[in-house]
């Protein structure tokens, strides 16, 4: 008997099931080892491997913002799942062994020569990263048990229907494919615009302006923008970051080091970039990403937000409210992250032992006056605590009459911030990021349980994934360095936090409230520099929409204790414990499953760091033994039989 299996997308993330389906069918369907096969189908319009977010075909100037060592596709002994762990190269270690023992050259003359140059604390171009995706899908599938077959469609599947039991793939070519179980793993989802997108598109085009509305960067028609004329950005985070990439050297411009060393660039102008006026809510990019190691090596986590404080809460059913009672525990483990990294790697910079902080610091709750005391008695130096408020919101307390008196304060804020973050001396940083991926992972339980209120839910759990994006989610140094020197050169300006933007006399006015009394900013031209919102409704993906016209899949709505619905999420709404989809009736569908940033479920990433017990891997695996289970000939199935 054949079983099948269809992977609606086939980039990082459905590799990443592919690889958990393999380690788990000796042990799900052993039949397989006695004559049963069964058949995979990948489904993809972009390569398979790479994905469209990671394929070869875009600009290689666009990096990673990970390091190559910071990279993984696969198991390692820290990951606790079900399934067997099944070890495999990083991305480093990939490259290593490319150039210890295969032939880079396999790669053509430019990533041959960024492999032969790349270290552990290398950003690697997004082409390069394709490279090892690419070679991860074969290694996978070369790992695969007997009877396991992969077939890789580059089409796009249109539309999931089914018979009896039997689930129906119809591809774009017309052909279909009739499989057992289905998982949908397409990544982020483009959708139409937004009534309040439309409308100022509508309005943009009725004056003759231009609007570029929310969508991935790298797909944008950037050839709307002319040289220099102004451009108001709204958004800083990475959608930022690729604009400004291909806006400046996309376009021939290029920095150079002013003196030894790269500390300070200078931006050499080509003629034919714009001048960008940027902002956004915080009003300052995301925090760069660290450039140095752990000196006393990962803190003992977790030690304040683990499952004997989450498991209760989970026990109790709730309403749990995030803010109010679990933030003091996941800021004392983060700050424990930080002061761990800092007692431990810089000593010299303390007044205690760490032994008698450690037992000192476990007694009081954070934001205590007790605690307060402890930190300033413990570490003399401001720059020395964690300061929650200000990694949150960088430009708290500036206010300028005009823009031209902001820039220089603003790019103060940056340099330092990124100072902090590349120079060794400040490696607290990076204790207080691996602290927050433990945090990540341990409210991700909650909110898989349901445990939160819808309200919280709303509000408290967004403003954590913005605050976890702006910390943990930022570019490499060597981008805020760009940055940095095209504001010198007067090519980016910022706005400051609190960015507003409206359309006056038939023009694009912008403003921020760190600009309170300044004239606004005028413009033809504005650009929304992030995704568009999730929105299963408004999709384009013609599979996903004609699921929810037909009520087999739906949105998840948060609601308040009296019914009234908060917010619409857009997310597809999945059983969280395995991704199972959840139709308009609430009914959880046997045979389909969702897995990515489209679904209610939130996952830190497709791929991950190594040696950090992954969310993602471990929901990989969490899905990928549900679907084995769903399938005819499956040990569940047998046994309940």
């Amino acid at each position: 008997m054949t079983s099948a299996i269809a992977i609606v997308g086939a980039g990082p993330r459905g590799v990443g099931l592919l690889e958990r389906l393999g380690a788990s069918i000796p042990d799900l369907l052993p039949a397989t080892c006695c004559g049963s096969d069964v058949d995979v189908h990948l489904i993809d319009p972009y390569p398979a491997g790479a994905g469209r977010i990671w394929r070869h075909e875009q600009s290689p100037l666009l990096a990673m913002n990970s390091m190559a060592a910071d990279v993984t596709m696969f198991t390692d002994d820290t990951v606790v799942c079900d399934g067997p762990i099944r070890p495999g190269p990083s991305f480093w270690d990939w490259a290593q062994e490319l150039r210890a023992s295969g032939d880079p050259d396999v790669l053509g003359p430019e990533l041959a020569a960024e492999l032969r140059a790349v270290t552990a604390s290398t950003f690697p171009s997004r082409r390069l990263q394709s490279a090892y995706l690419s070679w991860v899908l074969d290694e996978v599938i070369a790992g695969l048990p007997p009877g396991v077959r992969v077939h890789i469609h580059r089409t796009r599947a249109v539309e999931l229907t089914e018979e009896g039991e039997t689930q129906v793939v119809h591809l774009e070519d017309g052909s279909a494919l009739h499989v057992d179980a289905v998982v949908l793993a397409s990544g982020h989802l483009d959708a139409t615009p937004t009534d309040e997108e439309l409308a100022l598109v509508a309005r943009a085009t009725g004056l003759g302006l231009r609007y570029l509305p929310p969508e991935q960067t790298t797909d944008s028609d950037l050839s709307v923008i002319e040289p220099g004329e102004t451009v108001i950005v709204r958004g800083m985070g990475l959608a930022f970051v690729d604009l400004m990439v291909l806006i400046f050297e996309g376009r021939g411009g290029r920095f150079e080091p002013t003196g030894p060393g790269e500390d300070t660039l200078r931006y050499i102008p080509s003629g034919a970039e714009p001048r960008l006026v940027a902002g956004s809510p915080r009003g300052a990019p995301y925090h760069s990403k660290t450039h140095y190691e752990l000196r006393a090596g990962r803190p003992p986590l977790p030690r304040f937000l683990g499952p004997a404080e989450i498991d209760p809460l989970i026990a109790e059913g709730g309403p749990v409210e995030l803010l109010a009672q679990v933030w003091p525990l996941m800021a004392k483990e983060i700050a424990w992250g930080w002061y761990h990294e800092l007692f431990l790697g810089h000593p010299d910079r303390v007044r205690l032992s760490w032994d008698e902080f450690a037992v000192r610091y476990a007694e009081p709750a954070w934001g205590t006056p007790e605690m307060d005391e402890l930190l300033a008695a413990a570490v003399p130096g401001p720059v020395d605590r964690i300061d929650f408020a200000a990694l949150d919101r960088p430009l708290d307390g500036l206010h300028a009459p005009d823009l031209a008196t902001l820039q220089p304060l603003v790019q103060e804020r940056i340099a330092e911030d990124l100072r902090q973050h590349v120079d060794p001396a400040h490696t607290p940083h990076l204790g207080a990021f691996v602290a927050m991926l433990s945090v990540y992972g341990q409210v991700g339980r909650l909110v898989g349980a349901g445990a939160l209120s819808g309200r919280s839910q709303a509000f408290d759990l967004s403003w954590w994934q913005g605050f976890f994006s702006s910390v943990a989610s930022g570019p490499p140094g060597f981008r805020v360095r760009q940055l940095l020197a095209l504001a010198r050169a007067g090519f980016v300006q910022f706005l400051g936090a609190g960015m507003w933007v409206d359309i006056a006399d038939g023009i694009f006015h912008a403003g921020s409230a760190t600009l309170q009394d300044a004239p606004p900013v005028t413009s033809t031209v504005l650009v929304d520099a992030r995704l568009p919102h999730a929105s299963a409704a408004r999709t384009v993906d013609p599979l996903v929409a004609g699921l929810m016209r037909s009520g087999a899949a739906s949105e998840l709505e948060l609601v308040d204790d009296d019914g009234t619905v908060l917010r619409n999420t857009g997310q597809l709404r999945v059983r969280p414990s395995d991704g199972a989809l959840i139709d308009a009736s609430g009914a959880v569908h046997p045979h389909r499953f969702a897995v990515g940033p489209h679904t209610a479920v939130k996952l830190a990433g497709a791929f991950t760091r190594p040696g950090m017990n992954s969310q993602s891997l471990r929901y990989n695996d969490a899905v990928a033994r549900a679907v084995l289970r769903s399938l005819p000939n499956s040990a569940a199935e047998a046994s309940a039989a």
